[in-house]
Protein backbone atom coordinates (compact mmCIF):
# COMPACT_ATOMS: atom_id res chain seq x y z
CA UNK A 1 0.00 0.00 0.00
CA UNK A 2 1.08 3.00 -0.79
CA UNK A 3 1.95 5.94 1.86
CA UNK A 4 1.50 9.40 1.40
CA UNK A 5 3.91 11.14 3.26
CA UNK A 6 4.55 15.04 3.80
CA UNK A 7 8.10 16.18 3.54
CA UNK A 8 10.14 19.25 4.35
CA UNK A 9 11.41 21.30 1.62
CA UNK A 10 13.80 23.11 3.54
CA UNK A 11 15.52 20.00 4.73
CA UNK A 12 14.53 17.87 1.67
CA UNK A 13 13.19 14.58 3.78
CA UNK A 14 9.86 13.17 5.05
CA UNK A 15 8.48 14.34 7.90
CA UNK A 16 5.75 12.44 8.76
CA UNK A 17 3.57 9.79 7.34
CA UNK A 18 -0.22 11.08 6.68
CA UNK A 19 -1.81 8.18 5.08
CA UNK A 20 -1.99 6.04 2.61
CA UNK A 21 -3.32 5.94 -0.83
CA UNK A 22 -7.13 5.44 -1.54
CA UNK A 23 -8.27 2.64 -3.69
CA UNK A 24 -10.11 2.93 -6.58
CA UNK A 25 -13.33 1.19 -4.76
CA UNK A 26 -12.61 3.83 -1.34
CA UNK A 27 -13.17 6.12 -4.09
CA UNK A 28 -16.29 5.46 -5.56
CA UNK A 29 -17.83 4.43 -2.13
CA UNK A 30 -16.91 8.30 -1.54
CA UNK A 31 -18.12 9.26 -5.01
CA UNK A 32 -21.65 7.54 -4.38
CA UNK A 33 -22.21 9.09 -0.74
CA UNK A 34 -21.12 12.50 -1.45
CA UNK A 35 -23.87 12.19 -4.90
CA UNK A 36 -26.29 11.36 -1.81
CA UNK A 37 -25.65 14.19 -0.07
CA UNK A 38 -26.38 16.60 -3.14
CA UNK A 39 -29.82 16.78 -2.67
CA UNK A 40 -29.66 18.52 0.74
CA UNK A 41 -27.01 20.89 -0.01
CA UNK A 42 -28.11 22.30 -3.03
CA UNK A 43 -32.06 22.60 -1.37
CA UNK A 44 -30.69 24.93 1.47
CA UNK A 45 -31.46 28.54 0.98
CA UNK A 46 -29.00 30.77 -0.02
CA UNK A 47 -29.43 32.51 3.17
CA UNK A 48 -28.49 29.73 4.57
CA UNK A 49 -25.36 28.50 2.14
CA UNK A 50 -23.98 31.85 2.89
CA UNK A 51 -24.37 30.81 6.59
CA UNK A 52 -22.48 27.92 6.24
CA UNK A 53 -19.73 29.54 4.31
CA UNK A 54 -19.24 32.03 7.20
CA UNK A 55 -19.06 29.16 9.81
CA UNK A 56 -16.18 27.68 7.86
CA UNK A 57 -14.39 30.96 7.55
CA UNK A 58 -14.72 31.42 11.19
CA UNK A 59 -13.37 27.77 11.99
CA UNK A 60 -10.40 28.13 9.99
CA UNK A 61 -9.48 31.63 11.30
CA UNK A 62 -10.22 30.17 15.12
CA UNK A 63 -7.57 27.36 14.34
CA UNK A 64 -4.69 30.09 12.31
CA UNK A 65 -1.54 29.43 14.37
CA UNK A 66 -2.02 25.55 14.24
CA UNK A 67 -2.95 25.43 10.52
CA UNK A 68 0.48 28.28 9.72
CA UNK A 69 2.50 25.79 11.42
CA UNK A 70 1.14 22.69 8.86
CA UNK A 71 1.78 24.94 5.90
CA UNK A 72 5.23 26.59 6.83
CA UNK A 73 6.63 22.87 7.23
CA UNK A 74 5.33 21.37 4.31
CA UNK A 75 6.20 24.57 1.83
CA UNK A 76 8.58 26.52 3.32
CA UNK A 77 6.90 30.15 2.27
CA UNK A 78 7.16 31.57 5.77
CA UNK A 79 4.68 32.15 7.93
CA UNK A 80 4.22 35.81 7.22
CA UNK A 81 3.21 35.35 3.56
CA UNK A 82 0.98 32.27 4.99
CA UNK A 83 -0.80 34.39 7.27
CA UNK A 84 -1.61 36.34 4.29
CA UNK A 85 -2.50 33.40 2.26
CA UNK A 86 -5.09 32.22 5.07
CA UNK A 87 -6.91 35.57 5.13
CA UNK A 88 -7.37 35.55 1.46
CA UNK A 89 -8.97 32.06 2.04
CA UNK A 90 -11.10 33.65 4.91
CA UNK A 91 -12.20 36.45 2.57
CA UNK A 92 -12.72 34.11 -0.28
CA UNK A 93 -15.47 32.22 1.96
CA UNK A 94 -17.41 35.31 2.95
CA UNK A 95 -17.29 36.85 -0.31
CA UNK A 96 -19.01 33.75 -1.84
CA UNK A 97 -21.32 33.99 1.44
CA UNK A 98 -22.28 38.00 0.14
CA UNK A 99 -23.01 36.27 -3.45
CA UNK A 100 -25.51 34.01 -2.66
CA UNK A 101 -26.93 36.70 -0.12
CA UNK A 102 -26.86 39.00 -2.85
CA UNK A 103 -29.06 36.75 -5.23
CA UNK A 104 -27.79 37.41 -8.83
CA UNK A 105 -25.80 34.54 -9.14
CA UNK A 106 -28.95 32.49 -9.67
CA UNK A 107 -30.09 34.37 -12.73
CA UNK A 108 -33.50 34.12 -12.17
CA UNK A 109 -35.75 34.56 -15.02
CA UNK A 110 -39.55 35.08 -15.54
CA UNK A 111 -41.67 35.09 -18.88
CA UNK A 112 -45.08 34.76 -18.11
CA UNK A 113 -47.40 33.34 -20.70
CA UNK A 114 -48.68 35.10 -23.13
CA UNK A 115 -51.15 33.72 -25.94
CA UNK A 116 -51.41 36.75 -28.01
CA UNK A 117 -47.45 36.45 -29.04
CA UNK A 118 -46.71 34.13 -32.54
CA UNK A 119 -46.46 31.65 -31.66
CA UNK A 120 -48.17 31.36 -28.40
CA UNK A 121 -46.38 31.94 -25.59
CA UNK A 122 -46.16 29.90 -22.38
CA UNK A 123 -45.07 30.51 -18.68
CA UNK A 124 -41.69 29.50 -17.96
CA UNK A 125 -39.45 30.44 -15.37
CA UNK A 126 -35.17 29.88 -15.53
CA UNK A 127 -33.18 29.43 -12.52
CA UNK A 128 -29.06 28.06 -12.30
CA UNK A 129 -28.50 25.21 -10.28
CA UNK A 130 -26.20 23.17 -8.90
CA UNK A 131 -24.29 20.34 -11.38
CA UNK A 132 -23.80 17.86 -8.26
CA UNK A 133 -20.63 16.37 -6.80
CA UNK A 134 -17.33 18.56 -7.94
CA UNK A 135 -13.39 17.18 -8.13
CA UNK A 136 -11.11 20.03 -6.60
CA UNK A 137 -7.53 19.58 -7.17
CA UNK A 138 -5.49 21.83 -5.23
CA UNK A 139 -2.11 24.01 -5.91
CA UNK A 140 1.03 23.62 -4.97
CA UNK A 141 2.15 27.36 -4.19
CA UNK A 142 -1.46 28.38 -2.59
CA UNK A 143 -1.57 25.69 -0.02
CA UNK A 144 -4.26 27.63 1.49
CA UNK A 145 -6.49 30.26 -1.26
CA UNK A 146 -6.18 27.24 -4.17
CA UNK A 147 -6.59 24.08 -1.92
CA UNK A 148 -8.29 22.60 0.24
CA UNK A 149 -10.43 25.57 1.13
CA UNK A 150 -9.71 27.74 -1.61
CA UNK A 151 -11.35 29.41 -4.48
CA UNK A 152 -12.74 26.28 -6.06
CA UNK A 153 -14.02 24.88 -3.02
CA UNK A 154 -15.64 28.11 -2.22
CA UNK A 155 -17.44 28.41 -5.36
CA UNK A 156 -18.43 24.77 -5.66
CA UNK A 157 -19.99 24.77 -2.23
CA UNK A 158 -21.78 28.05 -2.65
CA UNK A 159 -23.05 27.14 -5.83
CA UNK A 160 -24.30 23.62 -3.97
CA UNK A 161 -21.93 21.21 -5.13
CA UNK A 162 -20.60 18.77 -2.84
CA UNK A 163 -16.26 19.08 -2.86
CA UNK A 164 -14.03 15.84 -3.26
CA UNK A 165 -10.86 16.94 -2.39
CA UNK A 166 -7.78 15.43 -3.99
CA UNK A 167 -5.42 16.19 -1.38
CA UNK A 168 -2.26 17.81 -2.81
CA UNK A 169 1.03 15.75 -2.48
CA UNK A 170 3.00 18.46 -1.97
CA UNK A 171 1.48 19.50 1.36
CA UNK A 172 -0.70 16.31 2.27
CA UNK A 173 -1.12 17.07 6.29
CA UNK A 174 -2.77 20.70 5.38
CA UNK A 175 -4.98 19.35 3.21
CA UNK A 176 -6.31 16.66 5.38
CA UNK A 177 -6.84 19.13 8.47
CA UNK A 178 -8.22 21.63 6.33
CA UNK A 179 -10.72 19.11 4.91
CA UNK A 180 -11.62 18.27 8.89
CA UNK A 181 -12.43 22.02 9.65
CA UNK A 182 -14.54 22.06 6.87
CA UNK A 183 -16.38 18.68 7.54
CA UNK A 184 -17.04 19.30 10.90
CA UNK A 185 -18.76 22.69 10.24
CA UNK A 186 -21.45 20.90 7.91
CA UNK A 187 -21.99 18.12 10.29
CA UNK A 188 -22.62 20.79 13.09
CA UNK A 189 -24.89 22.36 10.32
CA UNK A 190 -26.31 19.00 9.97
CA UNK A 191 -25.33 18.45 6.58
CA UNK A 192 -23.71 14.87 5.59
CA UNK A 193 -20.29 14.81 6.33
CA UNK A 194 -19.51 13.48 2.78
CA UNK A 195 -20.47 17.05 2.01
CA UNK A 196 -17.04 17.38 2.09
CA UNK A 197 -13.93 14.08 0.88
CA UNK A 198 -10.90 13.71 0.52
CA UNK A 199 -8.84 11.07 -1.31
CA UNK A 200 -5.32 10.72 -1.47
CA UNK A 201 -2.73 9.57 -4.30
CA UNK A 202 -2.76 9.80 -8.10
CA UNK A 203 -4.51 6.94 -9.05
CA UNK A 204 -7.27 8.02 -6.75
CA UNK A 205 -7.06 11.63 -8.17
CA UNK A 206 -7.75 9.73 -11.91
CA UNK A 207 -10.65 7.73 -10.44
CA UNK A 208 -12.39 10.65 -9.28
CA UNK A 209 -12.33 11.97 -12.73
CA UNK A 210 -13.51 9.25 -14.19
CA UNK A 211 -16.54 8.35 -11.82
CA UNK A 212 -19.66 9.24 -13.53
CA UNK A 213 -21.21 10.78 -10.89
CA UNK A 214 -18.69 13.62 -10.48
CA UNK A 215 -19.88 16.50 -12.36
CA UNK A 216 -16.95 18.75 -12.81
CA UNK A 217 -13.29 19.40 -12.11
CA UNK A 218 -11.79 22.58 -10.55
CA UNK A 219 -7.65 21.99 -10.87
CA UNK A 220 -5.03 24.73 -10.82
CA UNK A 221 -1.36 23.20 -11.50
CA UNK A 222 0.64 22.53 -14.45
CA UNK A 223 -0.57 21.98 -18.07
CA UNK A 224 0.50 18.86 -18.42
CA UNK A 225 -1.60 17.67 -15.29
CA UNK A 226 -3.98 20.03 -16.77
CA UNK A 227 -4.08 18.52 -20.18
CA UNK A 228 -4.80 15.01 -18.83
CA UNK A 229 -7.87 15.73 -16.75
CA UNK A 230 -9.01 17.21 -19.91
CA UNK A 231 -8.35 13.99 -22.26
CA UNK A 232 -9.87 12.10 -18.94
CA UNK A 233 -12.42 14.17 -18.09
CA UNK A 234 -13.84 14.12 -22.76
CA UNK A 235 -12.94 10.34 -22.83
CA UNK A 236 -15.68 9.21 -20.21
CA UNK A 237 -19.08 8.12 -21.54
CA UNK A 238 -20.82 11.27 -20.18
CA UNK A 239 -17.76 13.78 -20.30
CA UNK A 240 -17.73 16.70 -18.03
CA UNK A 241 -15.88 19.78 -17.80
CA UNK A 242 -12.45 20.37 -16.29
CA UNK A 243 -11.72 23.96 -15.31
CA UNK A 244 -8.14 24.29 -15.41
CA UNK A 245 -6.31 27.10 -14.66
CA UNK A 246 -2.45 26.05 -15.97
CA UNK A 247 0.89 27.23 -17.16
CA UNK A 248 1.43 31.17 -18.39
CA UNK A 249 4.42 33.20 -19.19
CA UNK A 250 2.43 36.69 -18.78
CA UNK A 251 4.30 39.48 -21.03
CA UNK A 252 5.12 42.70 -19.86
CA UNK A 253 5.80 45.20 -22.40
CA UNK A 254 8.00 48.23 -21.27
CA UNK A 255 7.59 51.20 -23.93
CA UNK A 256 10.46 53.70 -25.05
CA UNK A 257 8.50 56.42 -23.72
CA UNK A 258 9.33 54.21 -19.99
CA UNK A 259 13.10 53.89 -20.79
CA UNK A 260 13.45 57.21 -21.52
CA UNK A 261 11.22 58.72 -18.94
CA UNK A 262 11.59 59.25 -15.54
CA UNK A 263 10.20 56.46 -14.08
CA UNK A 264 12.46 53.98 -15.89
CA UNK A 265 14.09 53.08 -12.77
CA UNK A 266 10.98 52.65 -10.58
CA UNK A 267 9.45 50.48 -13.28
CA UNK A 268 12.79 48.33 -13.83
CA UNK A 269 12.48 47.50 -9.61
CA UNK A 270 8.61 46.80 -10.23
CA UNK A 271 9.24 44.68 -12.08
CA UNK A 272 12.30 42.95 -10.53
CA UNK A 273 9.89 42.53 -7.45
CA UNK A 274 6.85 40.99 -9.80
CA UNK A 275 9.36 38.17 -10.88
CA UNK A 276 11.42 37.45 -7.62
CA UNK A 277 7.87 37.78 -5.32
CA UNK A 278 7.01 34.54 -3.60
CA UNK A 279 10.35 33.67 -4.93
CA UNK A 280 8.71 33.31 -9.03
CA UNK A 281 6.14 30.54 -7.82
CA UNK A 282 3.11 32.27 -9.03
CA UNK A 283 0.91 31.56 -12.21
CA UNK A 284 0.99 35.19 -12.85
CA UNK A 285 5.07 35.86 -13.00
CA UNK A 286 5.86 37.88 -15.56
CA UNK A 287 7.73 35.44 -17.67
CA UNK A 288 8.48 37.76 -20.57
CA UNK A 289 9.77 41.38 -20.54
CA UNK A 290 9.91 43.11 -24.14
CA UNK A 291 11.83 46.21 -23.88
CA UNK A 292 13.07 48.43 -26.45
CA UNK A 293 16.54 48.00 -28.07
CA UNK A 294 19.12 50.73 -28.01
CA UNK A 295 21.02 52.67 -24.69
CA UNK A 296 17.88 53.49 -22.98
CA UNK A 297 16.91 49.50 -23.36
CA UNK A 298 20.46 49.06 -21.97
CA UNK A 299 20.08 51.32 -19.16
CA UNK A 300 16.57 49.70 -18.00
CA UNK A 301 17.75 45.89 -18.64
CA UNK A 302 20.80 46.75 -16.08
CA UNK A 303 18.94 48.24 -13.33
CA UNK A 304 16.69 45.18 -13.85
CA UNK A 305 19.90 43.28 -13.52
CA UNK A 306 21.05 44.56 -10.91
CA UNK A 307 17.66 44.83 -8.85
CA UNK A 308 17.31 40.99 -9.31
CA UNK A 309 20.93 39.87 -8.87
CA UNK A 310 20.72 40.81 -5.10
CA UNK A 311 18.05 38.78 -4.46
CA UNK A 312 19.84 35.42 -2.40
CA UNK A 313 18.30 31.97 -3.25
CA UNK A 314 15.43 30.67 -1.14
CA UNK A 315 13.71 27.56 -0.58
CA UNK A 316 11.01 26.30 -2.93
CA UNK A 317 7.87 24.68 -2.70
CA UNK A 318 9.68 20.80 -3.00
CA UNK A 319 12.67 19.59 -4.17
CA UNK A 320 10.79 18.65 -7.46
CA UNK A 321 9.46 22.07 -7.99
CA UNK A 322 13.19 23.32 -8.02
CA UNK A 323 14.51 20.64 -9.95
CA UNK A 324 12.02 21.62 -12.78
CA UNK A 325 12.84 25.04 -12.07
CA UNK A 326 16.51 24.93 -12.61
CA UNK A 327 16.04 22.21 -15.97
CA UNK A 328 13.77 24.66 -17.73
CA UNK A 329 16.09 27.38 -17.46
CA UNK A 330 18.88 25.78 -18.32
CA UNK A 331 16.90 25.11 -21.74
CA UNK A 332 16.02 28.29 -22.29
CA UNK A 333 19.43 29.60 -21.71
CA UNK A 334 20.68 27.11 -23.84
CA UNK A 335 18.24 28.24 -26.85
CA UNK A 336 19.61 29.50 -29.92
CA UNK A 337 20.42 33.50 -29.77
CA UNK A 338 19.67 33.71 -26.15
CA UNK A 339 21.91 35.41 -23.57
CA UNK A 340 22.60 34.53 -20.23
CA UNK A 341 22.66 38.03 -17.95
CA UNK A 342 22.12 36.09 -14.62
CA UNK A 343 22.43 32.01 -14.26
CA UNK A 344 23.66 31.37 -11.30
CA UNK A 345 23.82 28.07 -9.61
CA UNK A 346 21.68 26.81 -7.39
CA UNK A 347 23.35 26.07 -3.62
CA UNK A 348 24.40 22.25 -2.59
CA UNK A 349 22.65 20.76 -0.27
CA UNK A 350 19.53 18.65 0.49
CA UNK A 351 16.89 21.31 0.70
CA UNK A 352 15.11 22.88 -2.32
CA UNK A 353 16.63 26.31 -2.87
CA UNK A 354 17.15 28.25 -6.23
CA UNK A 355 18.75 30.85 -7.50
CA UNK A 356 17.42 34.19 -9.77
CA UNK A 357 17.54 33.89 -13.18
CA UNK A 358 17.97 36.61 -16.17
CA UNK A 359 18.33 36.11 -20.19
CA UNK A 360 18.01 38.25 -23.23
CA UNK A 361 17.07 37.58 -26.87
CA UNK A 362 16.00 39.68 -30.01
CA UNK A 363 12.39 39.71 -30.96
CA UNK A 364 13.95 38.35 -34.39
CA UNK A 365 15.47 35.90 -33.08
CA UNK A 366 12.44 34.72 -30.78
CA UNK A 367 9.71 35.06 -34.57
CA UNK A 368 12.92 32.49 -35.77
CA UNK A 369 13.01 30.20 -32.89
CA UNK A 370 10.57 30.58 -30.28
CA UNK A 371 11.38 26.82 -28.56
CA UNK A 372 12.77 29.44 -25.54
CA UNK A 373 9.20 30.13 -24.51
CA UNK A 374 8.98 28.28 -21.71
CA UNK A 375 7.43 28.76 -18.27
CA UNK A 376 9.88 28.79 -16.10
CA UNK A 377 8.19 28.43 -12.70
CA UNK A 378 10.61 30.49 -10.32
CA UNK A 379 12.31 33.55 -9.97
CA UNK A 380 13.33 33.82 -13.34
CA UNK A 381 12.85 36.16 -16.92
CA UNK A 382 13.56 36.34 -20.36
CA UNK A 383 13.97 40.16 -21.80
CA UNK A 384 12.97 40.24 -25.39
CA UNK A 385 14.45 43.57 -26.78
CA UNK A 386 12.60 44.86 -30.16
CA UNK A 387 13.08 47.66 -32.50
CA UNK A 388 10.15 48.99 -33.36
CA UNK A 389 6.49 48.57 -32.79
CA UNK A 390 6.00 46.08 -36.12
CA UNK A 391 8.90 44.28 -34.25
CA UNK A 392 7.42 44.04 -31.17
CA UNK A 393 3.79 42.91 -32.92
CA UNK A 394 5.37 40.59 -35.00
CA UNK A 395 7.36 38.91 -31.90
CA UNK A 396 4.43 38.95 -29.77
CA UNK A 397 2.08 37.25 -32.05
CA UNK A 398 4.46 34.27 -32.04
CA UNK A 399 3.79 34.05 -27.82
CA UNK A 400 1.20 31.31 -26.36
CA UNK A 401 -2.17 32.83 -24.55
CA UNK A 402 -1.67 34.12 -21.14
CA UNK A 403 -3.29 34.87 -17.88
CA UNK A 404 -2.60 38.56 -18.17
CA UNK A 405 -1.01 41.25 -20.80
CA UNK A 406 0.63 43.77 -18.93
CA UNK A 407 2.02 47.14 -20.62
CA UNK A 408 3.66 50.19 -18.83
CA UNK A 409 3.65 52.87 -21.09
CA UNK A 410 2.94 56.68 -21.28
CA UNK A 411 -0.72 57.80 -22.30
CA UNK A 412 0.43 59.71 -25.06
CA UNK A 413 1.99 56.87 -26.77
CA UNK A 414 -1.63 55.65 -28.13
CA UNK A 415 -0.87 53.45 -31.38
CA UNK A 416 1.19 51.23 -28.98
CA UNK A 417 -1.21 50.76 -26.28
CA UNK A 418 -3.85 50.18 -29.05
CA UNK A 419 -2.02 47.09 -30.67
CA UNK A 420 -0.94 46.02 -26.91
CA UNK A 421 -4.79 46.02 -26.33
CA UNK A 422 -5.46 44.19 -29.16
CA UNK A 423 -2.98 41.72 -29.02
CA UNK A 424 -3.91 41.39 -24.90
CA UNK A 425 -7.10 40.66 -25.54
CA UNK A 426 -7.39 37.96 -27.89
CA UNK A 427 -4.42 36.33 -25.95
CA UNK A 428 -5.05 36.49 -22.65
CA UNK A 429 -8.09 37.36 -19.64
CA UNK A 430 -6.66 40.19 -17.71
CA UNK A 431 -4.82 42.99 -18.94
CA UNK A 432 -2.99 45.40 -16.86
CA UNK A 433 -1.95 49.22 -17.39
CA UNK A 434 1.50 50.66 -15.50
CA UNK A 435 0.74 47.78 -13.22
CA UNK A 436 2.30 44.62 -12.58
CA UNK A 437 0.18 41.10 -12.95
CA UNK A 438 1.13 39.51 -9.38
CA UNK A 439 -1.32 40.19 -6.53
CA UNK A 440 -4.87 38.83 -7.86
CA UNK A 441 -7.68 40.50 -5.97
CA UNK A 442 -10.84 38.83 -4.89
CA UNK A 443 -13.60 40.76 -5.74
CA UNK A 444 -16.65 40.89 -8.18
CA UNK A 445 -14.95 42.13 -11.33
CA UNK A 446 -12.20 39.82 -11.22
CA UNK A 447 -11.04 36.97 -14.07
CA UNK A 448 -8.35 34.69 -13.74
CA UNK A 449 -8.07 32.70 -16.83
CA UNK A 450 -7.39 32.82 -20.35
CA UNK A 451 -7.45 31.66 -23.86
CA UNK A 452 -5.84 27.99 -23.65
CA UNK A 453 -2.96 26.84 -22.53
CA UNK A 454 -3.34 29.66 -19.75
CA UNK A 455 -6.79 27.65 -18.96
CA UNK A 456 -9.27 25.27 -20.51
CA UNK A 457 -11.49 27.29 -21.06
CA UNK A 458 -11.57 31.72 -21.56
CA UNK A 459 -15.55 31.84 -20.83
CA UNK A 460 -14.39 31.24 -16.84
CA UNK A 461 -12.38 32.08 -13.85
CA UNK A 462 -11.55 30.61 -11.05
CA UNK A 463 -10.95 33.80 -8.95
CA UNK A 464 -13.57 36.21 -8.25
CA UNK A 465 -17.49 36.32 -7.70
CA UNK A 466 -18.24 34.78 -10.60
CA UNK A 467 -16.37 31.31 -10.48
CA UNK A 468 -19.43 29.95 -9.20
CA UNK A 469 -21.00 29.99 -12.28
CA UNK A 470 -18.60 26.91 -13.85
CA UNK A 471 -20.85 24.88 -11.05
CA UNK A 472 -24.18 26.08 -11.82
CA UNK A 473 -26.02 24.77 -14.75
CA UNK A 474 -29.46 26.20 -16.86
CA UNK A 475 -33.16 24.61 -15.46
CA UNK A 476 -35.90 25.93 -17.24
CA UNK A 477 -39.59 25.36 -15.68
CA UNK A 478 -42.60 25.06 -18.59
CA UNK A 479 -46.34 25.70 -17.37
CA UNK A 480 -45.55 24.31 -13.79
CA UNK A 481 -48.01 25.04 -10.76
CA UNK A 482 -46.39 27.47 -8.88
CA UNK A 483 -46.39 25.28 -5.71
CA UNK A 484 -44.54 23.11 -7.51
CA UNK A 485 -41.64 25.26 -8.32
CA UNK A 486 -38.20 25.98 -6.65
CA UNK A 487 -38.42 28.32 -4.18
CA UNK A 488 -36.55 30.99 -6.20
CA UNK A 489 -38.88 30.48 -8.98
CA UNK A 490 -42.09 30.89 -7.44
CA UNK A 491 -44.32 33.98 -7.96
CA UNK A 492 -44.13 35.95 -4.90
CA UNK A 493 -40.71 35.58 -4.69
CA UNK A 494 -39.98 34.00 -0.92
CA UNK A 495 -36.13 33.90 -1.36
CA UNK A 496 -36.46 37.96 -2.03
CA UNK A 497 -34.41 37.04 -4.97
CA UNK A 498 -34.12 39.36 -8.09
CA UNK A 499 -35.06 38.79 -11.05
CA UNK A 500 -36.14 39.69 -14.67
CA UNK A 501 -39.88 39.01 -15.24
CA UNK A 502 -41.20 40.02 -18.82
CA UNK A 503 -38.05 41.20 -19.84
CA UNK A 504 -37.77 44.09 -16.92
CA UNK A 505 -35.01 43.60 -14.47
CA UNK A 506 -36.29 43.99 -10.94
CA UNK A 507 -34.67 44.22 -7.72
CA UNK A 508 -35.43 41.67 -4.57
CA UNK A 509 -37.54 45.17 -3.27
CA UNK A 510 -39.87 45.56 -6.25
CA UNK A 511 -43.42 44.13 -7.06
CA UNK A 512 -42.80 40.45 -8.17
CA UNK A 513 -45.62 40.28 -10.20
CA UNK A 514 -45.40 42.40 -13.45
CA UNK A 515 -48.14 41.39 -16.39
CA UNK A 516 -47.03 40.15 -19.66
CA UNK A 517 -47.21 42.60 -22.59
CA UNK A 518 -49.82 41.90 -24.84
Amino acid sequence: MTVIASRNPRLGEIAENVDSATSKSEVAALVEKAAAAATQLAAMTPIARGNLLRKMADALGAQREFLIEIADRESAIGPERLNGELTRTIGQLQLFADVLEDGHCFEVVIDHANAAKTPPQPDLRRMLTAVGPVAVFGASNFPFAFSAAGGDTASALAAGCPVLLKVHGSHPRLDTEVAKILQNVCVNEDLPAETIGWVYGREAGTALVQHPQVQAVGFTGSETAGRLMMDLAAARESPIPVYAEMGSLNPVVISPGIVTGETTDDVARGVAGSVTLAHGQLCTKPGLVFVPSGPAGDAFVSTLHDCMSTQQPQYMLSVGTRDGYRDNVQKVHQSSGVRSILGAEDPEGPGSQGAVALAEVSAAQLREDSSMLIECFGPATLIIRYTDEDDFDSAFRTLPNSLTTTVHAQESEVSLLKKVQALGTAKSGRLVFNGFPTGVAVTWSQHHGGPYPASSTSMHTSVGATAIRRFQRPNTYQSWPDELLPEHLQENNPLGLPRRVNGVQLTAGQPAIIPANG
